[in-house]
């Protein structure tokens, strides 16, 4: 992927200044994350206390072989840029393709672009276009600011609603729930098959 280690950075400085909020303090140093790093946050959603799991990927590619296989148990994905670099924001699109390999296929999906508190000659991404990036593949869009927490509570809000009804509108779905458990030393009816069959 292209400029991995800038995207990396965006990342890493939005959910760590996001995470150092948590925590009520905020500070413009941060470190780049290596392998996973991992927060947790309680909100209250709807009269209901809700615990997010954070786990920030690195984008690094020494990393990716870590970092995919914590996709496959997300609920939830935001996708961040740096709205003065474009490089990082036409980097989304290979970001949403890594996904779409390795999440599941409900995964919800937020696009982040943050530093909005950076002046108008800085930009480098309009807000339209980050717009129509989102527009193009169905997610909500957010414009952030970690520095001065524009829009950040926001975001998570936002991405833990969507994650809650999608996954009420699941459990009110009349499905077969059931849950088979082979017990220990079991053998299921295809194995009993495969070794009548095959003299094993």
């Amino acid at each position: 992927m292209d400029g991995p280690a800038t995207n990396d950075s965006v990342r890493d400085e939005f959910l760590k200044k996001m995470k150092k909020r948590t925590d009520g303090s905020f500070t413009t140093s941060f470190i780049t994350t290596i392998g996973i790093d991992f927060k947790i946050r309680t909100v209250e959603l709807d009269g209901k206390r809700i615990k997010l799991q954070i786990w920030d990927t690195a984008g690094q590619e020494r990393f990716r072989t870590i970092t995919t296989a914590y996709y496959r148990g997300a609920m939830g994905i935001l996708l961040v840029y740096d709205v003065t670099d474009e490089s990082s924001f036409n980097n989304i699109r290979n970001w949403i393709r890594n996904i779409e390999q390795h999440a599941s296929d409900n995964v919800n999906k937020v696009l982040v672009g943050n530093k909005a508190d950076m002046d108008e000659s800085k930009r480098a991404v309009p807000t339209s276009k980050g717009q129509a990036l989102a527009d193009e593949y169905g997610i909500k869009f957010f414009e952030t600011s970690a520095k001065t927490n524009l829009n950040v509570e926001q975001v998570f809000f936002s991405i833990a609603r969507d994650i809650k009804q999608r996954l009420s509108e699941t459990d009110s779905k009349p499905e077969d729930r059931t849950i088979k458990i082979k017990a220990e030393g079991e053998a299921d009816a295809a194995d009993a098959q495969k070794s009548a069959c095959c003299g094993s």
